[in-house]
């Protein structure tokens, strides 16, 4: 399309007819799913904002002409929403530029969205997590303003895109360019210390889900809204191994061959430990396995290190792998 010239497409190039606009597409998922999208015959554009250039397009997703103007030229089929604050302590300390990206531009791009079949990426935080599991059906009661805020995003993108799918996904990894990206990565270097014990947290049941499963559903989803537009409303998908982070920290360990005696189980949270977390957000992903939708989550020690593989510097990891 003229003037959108970004990412590896070329104009003397095969372009496929089927056109993904990915919001997003500079964060961990985002990135996945333009992958996915680019490498299965869609014609992606990703766009993002302070990391877009030189790779995606840049644009303020709250600019409503802004929006428009991408819409209107490159006249995508799908647009995926993955654009978010997702830190729940950023959150509850940056409320209002949390509030504008997580709600407002959610109205912004469903006003443009008519006829575009709108996926938006949404969280099992809008669950307490007091009686899990969560169907698609079962009320949101979020406990902090992270969920909160998905929450309404959600109603905004319904209510101004009835035509919609949400998709809520759990705590994401995957293949990071920094591990402080992802809430699971973040604990390789705790992984790492080996001589220093350290404490970690041991009470929230988490289900770590793997970004690449996370895009061949939004793209299975996309491909059958292509075919069937009834297909709209809200689909939950998880990974199905349920750890604390603790577990999760002596999974990592165990796939790298690391030691995990120096890591302690902290079976109570401490107080000022930042925003509130559900105990257990269990989704239940029922629909998207009965349309056919859904895909087996990866093993969490084979996407693991896939995830962390160019973050194996440590002296300790070679010589355990290699020798």
């Amino acid at each position: 399309m003229p003037g959108f010239n970004y990412g590896d497409d070329q104009d003397d190039v095969y372009t496929p007819y089927r056109r993904v606009l990915v919001t997003g597409a500079t964060g961990l998922l985002g990135r996945a799913v333009y992958k996915e999208f680019k490498n299965n015959d869609w014609d992606a554009l990703g766009s993002g904002y302070n990391r877009a250039r030189p790779r995606f397009l840049k644009c303020n997703l709250l600019d409503e002409d802004a929006v428009r103007g991408v819409i209107q030229e490159f006249q995508p089929h799908v647009i995926v929403h993955c654009a978010a604050e997702r830190r729940p302590d950023v959150v509850e300390h940056h409320t209002e530029a949390a509030m504008n990206l997580n709600v407002h531009a959610c109205a912004t791009l469903a006003k443009e969205a008519a006829g575009i079949f709108l996926i938006y990426i949404s969280t099992d935080y809008v669950f307490d997590g007091r009686n899990p599991p969560y169907g698609e059906n079962d009320a949101p009661n979020p406990l902090n303003l992270y969920g909160k805020s998905k929450l309404e995003g959600e109603r905004e993108i319904l209510r101004h895109c009835p035509g919609a799918a949400i998709l809520r996904v759990p705590i994401l990894y995957g293949e990071v360019e920094k591990v402080e990206e992802s809430a699971v990565t973040v604990l390789w270097d705790r992984v790492q210390e080996g001589a220093e014990s350290c404490t970690i947290e041991h009470c929230q049941q988490r289900f770590p889900t793997y970004t690449n499963d996370v895009a061949h559903v939004c793209r299975n989803m996309a491909e059958r809204a292509l075919q069937d537009s009834s297909l709209r409303g809200i689909f939950h998908y998880s990974g199905k191994e349920q750890m604390t982070k603790y577990e999760i920290a002596c999974a990592i360990a165990d796939a790298f061959n690391l030691p995990s005696s120096h890591l302690i189980p902290m079976t109570e949270q401490p107080a000022g430990a930042g925003a509130q977390r559900p105990q257990n957000a269990q989704l239940e992903c029922s629909r998207l396995e009965l349309l056919g939708l859904s895909v087996e989550p990866s093993p969490f020690k084979t996407a693991i290190r896939n995830s962390l593989w160019p973050f194996q510097h440590d002296k300790r990891w070679r010589q355990t792998v290699f020798h």
